[in-house]
């Protein structure tokens, strides 16, 4: 399924009815040039620009609306409903419903008749056009051998044969969204873009798209008088509409063409940083504003480093401000800005780091995984596959950043969207460039099947044709570890070891604990600090820095009870992190709770025993403080399930415990009572990895 979440929701929405039609529209931004993003074929809704929203709304005033048939806007039957006219109509009607004076049109396929149409017939009010896989009826050969082929009664139902109305309308509708969309998306990798299509493809349903097919085919081809400037993008490779049709719009137009070469019909969902920085260009263009921009000379530039650290969790932040010290160290003169979300910006803040202020422009991922997650379940792969838009948004956030700014270095804590991105569009990298991580490799949950294998499994094969193509784009690959924390397994069918393919490819720091170990080394003196009595048994139960864990407190706090029959002196402290509120959780004697703390790790520390999830980070914190620990992995969350798990496994650390059984209050309890009695017998954790870490970093600046 898609994620109908978007990653900016609109700042005003509203509808317009014009003869029984209902059209719902959206405006997003209120600064700059407005931008109308144009409605397509019916076969998806204006969701269809979700990669171009967020970033164009930075800058400018975007306009969207559902043309009818699609999305929020309504259905109406018959051909007549879904002429070109009633779209141009349409499209007037929203301009005057939001008070769009002026505006650039963008027209996407089928929408950019309608765009060249409205700029036509009010030059006053159209600054530009663009037209991005122009379907505008350009190829007369080809606009017959359609009409022939959906007309046509076959025996069967092969190729371009599934463009037909007798087979919509007779059971093949599904048949014909697959083959229409993977058509669409010729490029490799194109999963997430084809899911999306074909799930907004079944919402507007076989008999409502025939109607839009009978008006098209009744269209009179042709380009109406345009004055204002043009630019068309298309691909060409594009299986949908020929390339010529582009070429020619371009040349009758007088506008200027932009060729993706390798690219399909549909730039903006597979191209979007290309997309989106052809569209703000353009715009520039035709309504220019002034520019305030400051230029350092190259002799004068104090070295500057911008770190990005992961969202998920608190616990890169920690490990990123270890390193950064020891960066620190090398450089004395370094100047560090922070390119965070909350809660990570909360972290640097205490820390007294600068965070960037384009910080607030990035779009929330902590937020987007509580919204993904179930009681204690979130299938972490398919919710960054759903993450798609906001990534999108996030690296434009960057890309700003970076040209606005000069920078030396460029440090990615797993920055996905960074490292995907720019190796997608390499020509935007201008500064060194370091990644770190964790863990490498997607790996599929095996309740997924089949299609999940093959997603991570693609997944894995981009990645790995994205490093074999562009090794230098990154100057510096960090693994926070040693080769034996790597899992035992390979990218896919056909595809190298994870573990021989990251030791070629990657340095390797060691595990960076992000604190001090002689901070806590006298237990006693530590938790006197923290106001815990000698003699009592300590049970600390944390889950991290996003919301995700709310489930698994609330099954720990109905184990206390008979917990503390077991173990009479047993005392909890609970810690909700900064995103779940204390007081959503019930009081209990014995029971401490504690929002965000800073200094988590010092009572970790002081514990007997911890109770948390699977991330990495606490995990690794407990076995280097020997702290015996029991975690419970988020169910369907492949990177606890099988990396976080494989490390600690080597570490001989903490009790594995499925939520299934900690969900039962006796089995939990029983746990906990056993692993009081324990010793922990955990291998030793390094000490030196933010130095190594540092080490390898330092002579990038």
């Amino acid at each position: 399924m898609t994620d109908e979440r978007p990653a900016r929701t609109a700042d005003q929405a509203g509808t317009i009815e014009r003869d029984g039609v209902t059209i719902a529209y959206q405006v997003y931004g209120d600064d700059g040039p407005t931008v109308v993003l144009l409605p397509t074929w019916s076969i998806v809704p204006s969701r269809v620009w979700k990669a171009q929203v967020p970033y164009l709304a930075r800058h400018f005033r975007v306009v969207t609306f559902d043309g009818r048939g699609s999305g929020a806007s309504t259905k109406p039957v018959g051909a007549a409903a879904y002429a070109d006219a009633e779209y141009v109509a349409d499209t007037l009607a929203v301009l005057d419903a939001t008070g769009t004076a002026n505006c650039v049109v963008v027209g996407f396929s089928r929408g950019c008749p309608w765009a060249l149409q409205v700029a036509s017939e009010q030059p006053g009010r159209v600054l530009g056009v663009v037209c991005i896989g122009a379907a505008a009826g350009m190829v007369p050969a080809q606009e017959e051998q359609e009409r022939e082929a959906w007309n046509a009664r076959y025996p069967t139902h092969d190729g371009s044969a599934k463009y037909n109305r007798h087979y919509w309308l007779e059971g093949g509708y599904e048949d014909f969204l697959r083959y229409f969309f993977e058509n669409m998306f010729r490029e490799p990798h194109s999963s997430k873009q084809l899911e999306d299509c074909i799930e907004w493809g079944r919402q507007i349903g076989p008999e409502r798209l025939v109607d839009t097919e009978a008006a098209r085919h009744a269209r009179q081809a042709g380009v109406p008088d345009v004055r204002c400037p043009v630019l068309v993008v298309h691909g060409d490779s594009d299986a949908i509409r020929a390339y010529a049709e582009g070429v020619q719009l371009a040349e009758l137009t007088g506008g200027s063409l932009v060729t993706i070469a390798g690219g399909g019909h549909a730039p903006p969902a597979r191209e979007p940083v290309k997309v989106n920085h052809l569209l703000k260009e353009f715009v520039d263009q035709v309504a220019p504003r002034p520019v305030r921009r400051t230029w350092v000379r190259a002799a004068n530039r104090p070295r500057r480093a911008l770190y990005l650290s992961s969202p998920i969790g608190l616990g890169h932040a920690k490990r990123d401000l270890a390193i950064a010290r020891e960066l620190r160290q090398h450089h004395p003169d370094l100047e560090i800005d922070w390119l965070a979300q909350h809660p990570v910006t909360r972290v640097l803040e205490d820390a007294g780091e600068s965070v960037h202020p384009a910080s607030a422009w990035l779009c929330n991922e902590s937020a987007h995984i509580e919204f993904e997650a179930d009681e204690h379940d979130l299938h972490a792969f398919q919710a960054i596959r759903r993450m798609d838009e906001i990534l999108v948004n996030n690296f434009m956030v960057f890309n700003d950043v970076v040209d606005a700014q000069y920078y030396d270095l460029v440090i990615g804590d797993e920055a996905w969207e960074v490292d995907h991105f720019l190796h997608e569009n390499p020509e935007l990298k201008r500064f060194a460039y370091a990644w770190l991580t964790d863990f490498v490799g997607w790996l599929p949950m095996p309740d997924g099947g089949s299609r999940e294998a093959r997603l991570t499994a693609d997944y894995n094969a981009e990645m790995l044709e994205q490093r074999a193509r562009y090794a230098r784009l990154r100057d510096r690959s960090i693994f926070v570890g040693d080769p034996e924390d790597i899992v035992d397994a390979s990218f896919g069918p056909g595809l190298p070891s994870i573990r021989d393919w990251t030791e070629q490819n990657f340095d390797f720091a060691g595990y960076v604990t992000g604190f001090d170990p002689a901070e806590t080394a006298d237990r006693e003196a530590l938790r006197e600090r923290l106001g815990y009595a000698r003699d009592d048994l300590l049970c600390v139960v944390t889950v991290g820095g996003s919301g995700v864990g709310s489930s698994l407190l609330h099954r720990v706090l109905d184990a206390v009870p008979l917990a503390r029959r077991l173990v009479p002196d047993l005392q909890f402290v609970i810690v909700t992190g900064p995103r779940i509120d204390p007081a959503s959780l019930p009081s209990l004697p014995g029971v401490t709770v504690h929002g965000y703390l800073a200094n988590l790790h010092h009572h970790l520390a002081a514990a007997d025993l911890a109770i948390t999830q699977g991330g990495l980070t606490t995990c690794m914190e407990l076995t280097a403080q020997r702290v015996p620990f029991i975690y419970v992995p988020l169910r369907h969350h492949f990177e606890q399930n099988f990396h976080v798990r494989a490390r600690l496994d080597r570490y001989e650390a903490g009790q594995h415990l499925p939520y299934e059984e900690a969900s039962d209050p006796d089995a939990l309890a029983a746990a906990i009572a056993k692993q009081l009695t324990s010793t922990p017998t955990f291998r030793p954790v390094a000490t030196t990895g933010a130095t190594r870490a540092a080490s390898l970093l330092a002579p990038l600046l």
